[in-house]
């Protein structure tokens, strides 16, 4: 039976997790190694400075404590899969976007970067969603990764090494419909709340960013901030390399 390994950046009792467990039964043998505290933003970070844990909470499902996504990742390939890796990592479903530049902030897009190092191929998929309302039951967004999963398990994963594939599904869609999406130019704001705790300390609280943002010009179709203004799932394939090929030459002539 093909093997999945599961994490997030939510946490191990999102129900954004949850929900992508209840998406992939029957499909594969699922473990879930993921944060035992919620660490969006966390980026690929790993834990080099204290020890880190296994906590058993259910059949093949562990909380890390104080872990990262790339701990639960690295960790989990290096003491649970020592005999064969998984098929296939998947991180998610994120409660919110993770589109854009946004990529690099990601502790649920750095899971799937840290499988694509150890040589597996990795999904992430996060719901966009609007935090006024009600949750909902992620119902497009499982829809979405048993299609994708059954279609990789059918066939191949569609990219080449150390590249995988990040998913986003829109808000309050019923119907599934693909983009192939590029990432698209994010505005950031830089938006910090001062206020002062009963004692007169001042602290200080990041705010969130609208998700404003344009389209680049290379002919590439819609980006994946266009894509889920349409109502279609936004899958961009993402690599590794930062490596800014273009500016190359520019760079050597200024040297």
């Amino acid at each position: 039976m093909k093997k999945i390994l599961i994490s997030n950046d939510d946490g191990y009792e999102s129900p954004g997790l949850l929900a992508l467990i209840e998406a992939l039964e029957g499909l594969a043998q699922i473990t879930v190694v993921a944060p035992s505290t919620e660490k969006s933003a966390c980026g690929h970070s790993l834990t080099l400075t204290r020890p880190l844990s296994f906590i058993s909470v259910g059949d093949d499902f562990y909380k890390l404590d104080d872990g990262t996504p790339s701990d639960c990742i690295y960790l989990a390939l290096h003491s649970l899969f020592e005999d064969s890796k998984p098929d296939l990592v998947i991180s998610g479903i994120n409660k919110g976007s993770n589109m854009g530049e946004d990529i690099t902030y990601s502790g649920t897009a750095a899971a799937a970067m840290e499988g694509v190092l150890q040589g597996v191929p990795s999904i992430a998929i996060s719901q966009v969603m609007d935090f006024t309302e009600p949750m909902g039951d992620f119902a497009l967004a499982k829809s979405a990764i048993r299609a994708l999963v059954t279609k990789i398990f059918d066939g191949e994963f569609p990219l080449n090494h150390r590249e995988f594939l990040n998913v986003n599904i829109p808000y309050g869609v019923e119907e599934l419909q693909w983009c192939v999406t590029y990432a698209g130019y994010r505005y950031y704001a830089n938006d910090a709340h001062l206020h002062r705790n009963p004692r007169g300390m001042e602290y200080y609280w990041l705010g969130l960013h609208p998700l404003e943002f344009k389209a680049r010009e290379h002919g590439a179709g819609l980006c994946d901030f266009e894509a889920i203004a349409q109502g279609m799932v936004s899958i961009t394939p993402v690599h590794l390399d930062m490596s800014a090929y273009h500016s190359m030459k520019k760079l050597q002539e200024w040297l």
